[in-house]
């Protein structure tokens, strides 16, 4: 976190704060000299720089000496989006016992629980839930705390989300869904669960791609083996394109395979009439699917 620093005896402060000393912090607060919930022109405040750093004892002792939990800095973070982009869960705790809300956002739509998500903070999120912790929270590109998670690759906060009520297949603005972007970044078992959980396997972004085009491109295999057992759609895809045509370009051996094996037909065409043969010159790539092709003719 970074502050602006104002008056001396402000700064020692936030100083104070920051390292977590709390004899110097009690002895300033206690001169009657500075205020508790001294600024800096950010609005940045000593709470909130003691619930980043993890200081439980000066957090709790800005609070009894009147700081103000729910203030936002100019950005529009509060003492509670902090503790939880950090994990500071005996923060969190305790800005609760004493009145946080979970209701503030940034400018850019975050809340305490996307943060918290976004960052793998499993026991954050859990005491968030359970203060009333919104799980639809959305960022201003309409990305959930489920959709965040998922991109990160948290398998334990996307069970704990989705149990509280999140929708799996909600998409941020652009169509992008939880298991596109679980897909598109390698997330195998976070697919697993997504799927089990309802996930469309054939949704498709507003550039008509799939979670599993978009893994055959990426070569990620593990993520295309989930995916197969959900019979996603081998055919052309909104984007004019199959998920063969996808692996064949990323130039992965293994994903040519898998889909082949799943009887990905080698013959069909794209949008612009190529055959996914016609999309590389990787020998061994064109070996398997003139082999497919050849047995689909006998």
């Amino acid at each position: 976190m970074s502050f602006k620093k104002e008056t001396p005896l402000a700064n020692a402060v936030f100083w104070a704060a920051r390292k977590g000393n709390l004899a110097l912090l009690q002895l300033l607060l206690n001169s009657g000299r500075v205020d508790a919930d001294c600024k800096d022109s950010y609005s940045t405040t000593a709470l909130m720089v003691a619930s980043y750093s993890g200081h439980y004892e000066c957090t709790r002792e800005l609070i009894m000496q009147g700081a103000d939990i729910n203030l936002q800095r100019e950005t529009g973070s509060t003492a509670l989006f902090f503790a939880s982009q950090q994990g500071h869960n005996d923060i969190v705790k305790l800005l609760f016992q004493f009145g946080a809300s979970t209701d503030f956002q940034t400018k850019g739509g975050g809340t305490a629980l996307s943060a918290a998500s976004q960052y793998g903070h499993a026991k954050v999120v859990e005491t968030l839930l359970k203060n009333g912790a919104n799980v639809h929270d959305q960022l201003n590109d309409g990305a959930t705390p489920l959709f965040l998670a998922a991109q990160e690759g948290h398998v334990t906060i996307i069970r704990h989300l989705l149990s509280s009520g999140a929708k799996v297949n909600q998409p941020r603005e652009d169509g992008t869904a939880p298991l596109w972007m679980a897909a598109q970044m390698g997330h195998s078992e976070v697919v697993k669960v997504l799927l089990l959980r309802g996930a469309e396997r054939d949704a498709n972004r507003k550039d008509g791609s799939t979670a599993l085009f978009k893994a055959a491109y990426k070569g990620h295999n593990s993520v295309i083996e989930e995916l197969l057992k959900f019979s996603p759609s081998l055919g052309l895809l909104k984007n004019g394109s199959s998920a063969l045509h996808a692996a064949v370009m990323g130039g992965n051996v293994r994903s040519v395979v898998l889909l082949l094996g799943a009887n990905a037909d080698p013959t069909l065409t794209n949008k612009s009439n190529d055959l996914p043969g016609d999309l590389t010159q990787n020998d061994r790539i064109l070996r398997l699917l003139r082999k497919q092709m050849a047995n689909g003719r006998s």
